[in-house]
């Protein structure tokens, strides 16, 4: 096992169960407030287009301040920020308790996604601080599961909490857990000294500004409307690719750039980013549609609609640590072409997959679909964060969560369209069993073609390295 080339952390497992706890409670922090929103609506008297900024102020501060996060950590040190991206996030959630209105409670939110932010951003990089290479796809896999298990845990804890104690303890229920992993990564994370380039601009605000701008613009277009895209959701993707060309050409000019530019240059990370994006596409694509086939092709239940969606999650949360046990076997390029291979079986098995079989028939193919995800993400996690020197670590770890933010938001809006033109119908309330079965079978059938495409990607880069 090779020497770490940085302060050893005082405890291996301490570090690993706060890194666990914080990425945790990033993932919680979505999962649990979808199902808190009818409660919301009903509380404050508001219509569920306002109501749904309780969720979309938590992901809209993810996506356009996480790169932003990962520069800031990279000059700044890591462990000092994340510390203080915890506190923020378990402060959040005591405020957003005590919310006395819709407006404030979207307000707090937002301050919780920037905590959650650095949580994310950070949870990853530190991976590489504080273990060697040969044991990294474990730790992966360890924080992977956490993940999994936060969106898992999200509807039925937060529904148990509703019914309990009310709204507000699904913000509360953070505070102990949020104290928790502030202790473990106070007590155990290393002081790394950061790397600023002396002589130059200490953080690129102009392009800070751009950058979040123009992925505001991108999730809003991709996001609002309904699932039309109308002309507002034209003039923000317009807006998206103007901000995009600009915030280039600020990078390129700027002596220390948010993002340096020629880390999109290394295959590895070109192409990590890449299929990152187009495999989260496909995951979107089983809570999007999921649903609908549950509910009005098999005839099933809210409650067993609820418990079925919860088997994706839960099997990418027992498969996660063995898939990094897995990776650290075999290596990041076989690991991920064997995760995209069980996500190609198994989206084209849901997409000839016959109704008659009923909820077996769809949980089976799905379960290939998630394990083959757990493998492929630990795999690409591991092999990106290889990549680049610990200077750039956080912004590498804060683009690779953007580009995964990115494929779910593009999937929600890209599939769910796709979804609607193959059953030819505008209200769901409408369609038939069998129209529902086809439209489900023609989006996962375009799913796997997206598969196909990343494991394209995948084993192109590898024969031209």
């Amino acid at each position: 096992m090779q020497p770490l080339p940085f302060p050893r952390p005082t405890s291996i497992n301490g570090a690993l169960a706060g890194l666990s706890l914080a990425v945790l409670l990033a993932s919680l922090g979505t999962s649990i407030a979808n199902v808190a929103l009818p409660t919301l609506a009903e509380a404050f008297a508001a219509p569920f287009q306002q109501v749904q900024w309780v969720v979309l102020a938590y992901l809209l501060a993810i996506t356009t301040l996480i790169v932003g996060v990962g520069r800031l950590a990279d000059l700044s040190g890591r462990r000092r920020l994340l510390l203080g991206g915890i506190a923020l996030f378990t402060l959040a959630s005591a405020l957003g308790a005590a919310a006395p209105a819709l407006a404030p409670l979207v307000a707090i939110r937002a301050v919780q996604g920037l905590g959650a932010a650095v949580m994310m951003a950070l949870g990853l990089a530190f991976v590489g601080d504080i273990l060697p290479k040969d044991k990294t796809g474990s730790a992966m896999g360890l924080l992977g599961t956490m993940s999994a298990m936060g969106t898992a845990l999200g509807p039925s804890l937060g529904g148990g909490l509703i019914s309990a104690f009310g709204w507000p303890a699904i913000f509360l229920v953070n505070l102990p857990l949020g104290v928790v992993a502030f202790v473990l990564c106070y007590r155990h994370l290393p002081a790394i000294a950061a790397k600023a380039e002396s002589g130059h601009p200490a953080f690129d605000h102009a392009g800070m500004v751009l950058l979040a701008l123009t992925l505001a613009a991108y999730a809003l277009a991709m996001t609002m409307g309904g699932g039309r895209f109308g002309p507002l959701n034209l003039a923000l993707l317009a807006a998206a690719l103007v901000g995009a060309g600009l915030f280039v050409m600020v990078e390129r000019r700027t002596a220390s750039p948010l993002i340096r530019l020629t880390l999109f240059g290394e295959a590895g990370l070109r192409t990590g980013f890449a299929t990152s994006a187009l495999v989260a596409t496909v995951i979107m694509t089983t809570l999007v549609v999921g649903p609908f086939y549950l509910s009005r092709t098999l005839g099933l239940g809210p409650a067993m609609v609820g418990l079925a969606m919860t088997a994706g999650p839960l099997v990418a949360a027992l498969t996660g640590m063995p898939a990094g046990r897995l990776v650290d076997r075999v290596g990041t390029h076989r690991a991920s072409l064997a995760g995209l291979g069980a996500m190609i079986t198994g989206t084209a098995a849901l997409a000839v997959i016959p109704s008659n079989l009923g909820l077996l028939g769809y949980i089976a193919p799905l379960v290939m679909v998630t394990a083959g995800y757990a493998l492929f993400q630990t795999a690409n996690n591991t092999g990106i964060m290889s990549q680049g020197g610990s200077e750039q670590r956080g912004v590498i770890s804060a683009l690779l969560n953007l580009s995964r933010n990115l494929g779910l938001i593009s999937g929600a809006s890209v599939m769910g369209a796709v979804f609607a033109l193959a059953w030819a119908g505008t209200d769901m309330a409408q369609a038939t069993p069998d129209a529902v079965a086809t439209g489900m079978r023609t989006t996962f059938a375009v799913a796997a073609i997206v598969i196909v495409a990343a494991l394209a990607l995948t084993v192109g880069w590898k024969r031209a390295d």
